[in-house]
């Protein structure tokens, strides 16, 4: 989770990201910081978004990026 979070601040370094948990749902990111937010995942933790799992519930938190990544890289 500490990696992600470190991805995270590098985009938006004023928002406390162990409790927000509506970045998708409040516009704190729009869509150029979550196509950020894929590349810097996928490269970090080699792992393949796809298209299926664009879904604001696996970015409205770290918590749900870090489910996501977590199941990605089991499968």
């Amino acid at each position: 989770m500490e990696k992600i979070i470190e991805i995270l601040k590098g985009i938006h370094p004023e928002v406390d990201y162990t409790t927000e948990s509506g970045l998708i749902d409040k516009r704190i990111f729009d869509s150029f910081d979550v196509v950020t937010v894929v590349g810097e995942l996928m490269d970090e933790f080699d792992i393949e978004i796809t298209a299926e799992h664009m879904v604001p519930e696996n970015f409205n938190s770290a918590a749900a990026i870090c489910d996501l990544v977590k199941r990605l890289e089991e499968e």
